[in-house]
């Protein structure tokens, strides 16, 4: 629902959100009044001691004190649970109730501070139980009292204290004049500013120089424009998630036409081929995957790891001309030969080096294969989030190319570093005077896979014969033209539902407005959604049917926004609905459509359970396409199907599956066995 007024500004929480932490609250508060009462009545008579009368003072009005607090509570928690998450009308008169509950904050308080004196004076020497119940009264009001304030701070809105902004009837909606114009323009510095400020604060522990303030700038505006044309609190968010992932369940499990279209057929090249590149991407995923280094190596194997990289921290030591960047102790280096099996002789360029756009890469001579193999590192820093969230689009101009096309700006410009190292410091000279025969293979994960496509691009009219294999890419990456030149020479791996694969800003503009319309035409209330939601993500069932105003309407009526989504797509304070001129619901797209590089293999589970862990999961791959992640899918795996070891193992099962199947063939028709 529209964020909550109260004393003059918007807060990042709704109306309705009380009914959790007030009810825990209101449980607490009983235990609480009951436990002192029982104590008052039980020592009533005896309060004679030194200091006594003070004590039968405190705890009488601490009871009545308690007893208000919890009336304003019920009447909170009853209100918070009255209509639905875009209906806020039955609540109307919470924002008095919030104020009476905010009154009684000032005795509280005094009595806190009062019960704190009484239990530090040395000279009270009344009965030690009821001491130790004062002491144990005072600890618990401080506490609630200091997570008040720690919940004020996190709900606090920095915009939401903006002064109105009216157009004046005679003023044109497109805010040309001057006043209109520069007010526009002081609230989205504003909404910059703030966005900036956020993301310093949660990069505080790394060196800030030009790049980085740029980069600051660059995310804070793209945060902006995303978040600036909704009325939409956390709470809503997370209601809408959990209401998309049921609604998400029900369709699957509906008989459908297959959603993908396999366009392998038995005359493709051998290079084509479906079991071919599977196996190539399980053997290449094994470099993707140590370019992490040793936290993907003791993540994979917590119990061993750090006594095996210990006790070869001192081997094969790589001089300082192999290696840039920062390896203390040679773990980093002694996790990558670990998870290749490769020797030091076969590593020609090492680079640990990490800053924004710079990302660390190596090459190394794959002798299985007969390739150079430069394998890129995923997102593992902040450095790399920066480079992630620089999500402008650029061009890329390529000669050979005829159309010419939008890409990533960050992951572009980690690409044109890796490029200049390979390329002006001769590495790829060195690693082909040593290896002159052998084929050049560019391979990574994440962040590493969508940076491994962009250089497989850049290198392609040098070394024609290259193959790139990006495991689990940005989704937005490419432009179409650009995506359907790369399916000659790179195969991109995705496994299950993964949220990075599908991640780009039209999807998650269209994401937004899913959430927007399955919140404001869902009739029940948002505590009901929430409780639901986490019960069934965690013990599993079949999906809830919750009624919508969306029940009954004709596919066309469904194009139209209703009333609902209208208001929470149009904020209500000026700070919000002065940073974009019209709603977005039926606007276009604001973001270039960018998509997933190459040929793409989709990596799906088959009769897995969608909750507990099992570990004979099979899987099954078939070639699909670009439209398949044109949506973000909602599913408790979003992310782990993202994870290198579960990308490793996928392949790895789908690999030995296909060896079994071949050896089995063998043996069926050898002659010698007839």
């Amino acid at each position: 629902m529209p964020g909550l007024v109260l004393l003059g500004r918007r807060w990042a929480i709704g109306s309705d959100d009380f009914v959790l932490p007030g009810a825990f609250e209101l449980f607490v508060r009983l235990v609480w009044w009951i436990g002192i009462l029982v104590l008052y009545a039980v020592h009533k008579g005896q309060f004679d001691c030194p200091g006594g009368g003070l004590l039968h003072s405190y705890l009488l009005g601490l009871i009545i004190l308690l007893a208000f607090i919890i009336c304003a509570l019920c009447a909170l928690v009853y209100i918070s649970m009255q209509g639905t998450i875009s209906n806020p009308g039955p609540r109307k008169s919470l924002p008095k109730i919030l104020y009476t509950r905010l009154l009684l904050y000032f005795p509280e308080f005094i009595w806190a501070v009062v019960g704190a004196v009484w239990v530090s004076d040395n000279s009270v020497q009344c009965e030690k139980t009821v001491i130790n119940g004062v002491i144990g009264t005072v600890i618990a009001s401080w506490i609630i009292i200091i997570f008040t304030i720690i919940g004020a701070v996190i709900v606090f809105d920095p915009l939401g204290g903006k002064k109105t902004f009216y157009l004046p009837e005679g003023v044109s909606r497109n805010l040309e004049s001057s006043q209109s114009g520069q007010l526009l323009y002081n609230v989205k510095s504003s909404a910059t500013r703030v966005w900036e400020k956020r993301i310093r604060l949660l990069c505080c522990c790394i060196v800030q120089d030009d790049d980085h303030r740029v980069a600051f700038t660059s995310i804070a505006e793209l945060f902006r424009n995303y978040f600036s044309d909704t009325d939409l609190v956390p709470s809503d968010i997370a209601a809408g998630l959990i209401l998309l992932h049921q609604e998400q369940d029900k369709m699957e499990s509906c008989p459908k036409e297959p959603e993908e279209v396999l366009c392998h057929s038995p005359s493709s090249l051998v290079s084509d081929d479906l079991d071919v590149e599977l196996e190539n991407a399980a053997h290449y995923m094994l470099f993707a995957a140590a370019a992490y280094g040793w936290p993907y190596y003791v993540y994979t194997n917590p119990y061993t790891a750090l006594c095996k990289l210990n006790g070869d921290c001192c081997r094969n030591r790589p001089t300082d001309s192999d290696i840039t960047g920062s390896d203390r102790h040679n773990f980093h280096f002694g996790a990558i030969l670990k998870i290749t099996g490769l020797q030091y002789r076969d590593f020609i360029h090492i680079s640990f080096h990490n800053k924004i756009y710079e990302i660390p890469f190596f090459v190394a001579l794959d002798h299985k294969k007969e390739a150079i193999v430069v394998a890129v590192r995923g997102t593992l820093s902040f450095e790399d989030i920066l480079t992630d969230l620089s999500a402008d689009c650029e061009d890329l101009t390529l000669e050979e190319v005829l159309e010419n096309g939008f890409v990533h700006k960050g992951i572009t410009q980690a690409a044109n570093y890796i490029y200049r190292k390979l390329i002006n410091d001769g590495i790829l000279n060195q690693a082909f005077t040593i290896a002159p025969e052998y084929k050049l293979v560019i391979v990574g994960h994440s962040l590493g896979g969508g940076t491994a496509s962009i250089l497989a691009i850049m290198l392609r009219n040098s070394f024609p014969t290259l193959r790139c294999y990006a495991f689990s890419p940005p989704g937005g990456l490419l432009s179409k033209s650009l995506a359907d030149y790369t399916k000659h020479f790179i195969v991109s791996v995705i496994v299950g539902k993964d949220l990075v694969a599908r991640l780009s800003m039209p999807n998650m503009e269209d994401l937004k407005r899913r959430i927007v319309r399955i919140v404001a035409n869902c009739n029940r209330p948002k505590y009901q959604i929430l409780l639901r939601g986490c019960w069934y993500e965690v013990f599993g069932g079949d999906p809830d049917d919750f009624p919508t105003e969306l029940d009954g309407r004709n596919q066309d009526a469904l194009t139209q926004p209703l009333l609902a989504e209208e208001s929470l797509m149009v904020h209500r304070l000026p700070s919000y609905n002065a940073l974009e001129e019209e709603p977005h619901l039926n606007s276009p797209p604001q973001y270039p459509h960018l998509y997933l590089p190459g040929k793409i293999i989709h990596v799906l589970e088959e009769c897995s359970s969608r909750r507990l862990c099992s570990s004979d999961i099979k899987y099954t791959a078939r070639w699909s396409n670009e439209t398949v992640f044109s949506s973000i899918l909602i599913s408790p795996k979003m992310i782990t199907d993202h994870m290198p070891d579960v990308v490793l193992k996928a392949l790895n099962s789908l690999s030995q599956e296909h060896a079994s199947c071949l050896s089995c063939q063998t043996r069926e028709y050898d002659p010698s066995a007839v």
